[in-house]
């Protein structure tokens, strides 16, 4: 059982309840966050100290505290979070190796949990209906996030074969949806108009942000289980999506995308990643028996339940009403 943990990116929402929720937990000695900005949020009883995982501080602070299980949530997903995509690659990547060193050399250091996405999978028509763990992408991401975590996972496993006592669980969320959390997903959706492919229909999976929480929590004080795809049940097409949103829908023929994608950051309308199209056109399915049998979690709610909460939360912010008084 893990009894000093650190969790790193506790600034951002989804790692700040992952770190209230260990923090809950009285069988743990210390909880420590992490980031370069302090929560907006409360984290309970954990601590909270200004560090960079690109830095040499982090390192030390494992020294000191005895850290013998790290959450690795420090993996920003937009560069409009970071500020720019050279920001969001250095703190991804050059942060995620910085990390990874610290923890190789830190002996105390006995489990190591990571949050990655299945967009390493990518999205193309050659894909399988499923895929596993162990299976790779047919067609190699091109959004900065997916190919981060790509890079990401590469530097997991090279600490597997260096320090193989630590026990590791990655996990490849689908796409985080929820009534409070901003994703690229969220962004489209809230949209006047949405541009969908012409003539294609994908197949989308969502995973409710309360279950993106608790399988981080899960993960840190379940079994470890190497690779693990986290996803609600069931899938929705693009097409049925897009009515459940009820939004008007502009059919963009594939050769225009990009085309789409610049006018809709021109006005401000949402910054999609490259493959976003590629996405909602040739779609993204992952097999979650692994999930089950091995990491014994169980999302609370399915694809669909999670895209109609978001949406529940979307029409409710824009009751006149609510808007009147600013609710959020």
């Amino acid at each position: 059982m893990p009894r000093v943990v650190m969790v790193t990116g506790v600034a951002r929402d989804l790692a700040g309840r992952v770190v209230r929720r260990l923090a809950e937990d009285p069988t743990f000695e210390r909880v420590i966050g992490i980031d370069l900005l302090p929560p907006g949020h409360p984290i309970g009883r954990a601590e909270f100290i200004r560090a960079d995982i690109r830095g040499s501080l982090v390192g030390r602070l494992m020294a000191q505290a005895e850290v013998d299980t790290v959450v690795h949530m420090g993996v920003i997903a937009t560069s409009r979070d970071a500020g720019s995509r050279v920001v969001q690659k250095d703190i991804n990547v050059l942060g995620t190796m910085q990390l990874l060193a610290a923890c190789q050399k830190a002996p105390t250091v006995k489990r190591l949990v990571v949050k990655s996405t299945a967009g390493v999978y990518g999205s193309s028509p050659r894909d399988p209906a499923m895929f596993t763990e162990d299976m790779s992408a047919r067609a190699l991401p091109r959004s900065g996030f997916a190919r981060d975590s790509m890079e990401v996972e590469g530097y997991v496993r090279s600490l597997a074969r260096r320090r193989p006592d630590v026990e590791i669980t990655m996990l490849r969320m689908a796409n985080v949806i929820g009534p409070s959390i901003r994703t690229v997903f969220t962004d489209y959706f809230r949209m006047p108009v949405l541009p969908v492919p012409f003539g294609y229909d994908g197949r989308l999976q969502f995973l409710h942000e309360d279950d993106a929480v608790a399988a981080m929590v899960r993960a840190t004080v379940g079994p470890a289980v190497g690779t693990c795809n986290v996803a609600g049940d069931g899938v929705l097409a693009t097409s049925q999506a897009v009515t459940l949103a009820r939004k008007p829908c502009v059919p963009v023929p594939f050769p225009a995308a990009p085309v789409a994608q610049w006018l809709m950051r021109q006005l401000g309308l949402a910054a999609l990643p490259a493959d976003h199209m590629d996405l909602l056109a040739y779609g993204r399915v992952v097999d979650t028996t692994r999930m089950r049998a091995e990491l014994g979690f169980s999302p609370a709610y399915a694809t669909r339940a999670a895209f109609e909460s978001f949406l529940a939360a979307e029409r409710e912010h824009d009751r006149p009403e609510n808007r009147a008084v600013g609710l959020t």
